[in-house]
C-alpha cells in the first residue's frame, strides 16, 4: 500500500506536466527528411527517461570494478578466516598428545 502511495505522489507532477504541455511539435532528423510530430509534453518525458537511463548505464558500469574489488576481497577474507581456525585447531591439541620435553 506504501508503495501505491509513494508512486502516485511521484507520477502526479508528470500528469499535471503532460496535461500542461499539449502543444504539438515536429521532431526532425537533421541530415534526413524523416519527421514525426509528437507532443511536447510526450517528446520531453521520452527525453528525460532516454538520459536517466544512459546516467544509469554510464554508472553501473563505473561500479563494476569496485564491485570486482569487493568480491576479491571477500574471497581473501573468507580464505584468511579458514586459515586462522586452522592454526586454532593445530594450537588446540591437548597437550598429552605432544611428545615428551627432552
Amino acid at each position: 500500500m506504501l508503495f501505491l502511495i509513494v508512486t502516485i505522489i511521484l507520477c502526479l507532477p508528470l500528469v499535471v506536466f503532460a496535461l500542461s504541455n499539449t502543444a504539438v511539435v515536429h521532431l526532425g532528423m537533421w541530415p534526413t527528411d524523416y519527421g514525426v510530430e509528437v507532443h511536447l509534453s510526450a517528446a520531453i518525458l521520452v527525453a528525460m527517461a532516454v538520459s536517466f537511463l544512459i546516467g544509469a548505464f554510464i554508472v553501473w558500469m563505473s561500479e563494476l570494478a569496485q564491485r570486482r574489488r569487493a568480491r576479491r576481497a571477500e574471497r581473501t577474507v573468507r580464505l584468511l578466516e579458514s586459515q586462522i581456525e586452522a592454526l586454532k585447531a593445530r594450537v588446540a591439541v591437548p597437550a598429552a598428545a605432544l611428545p615428551p620435553a627432552a
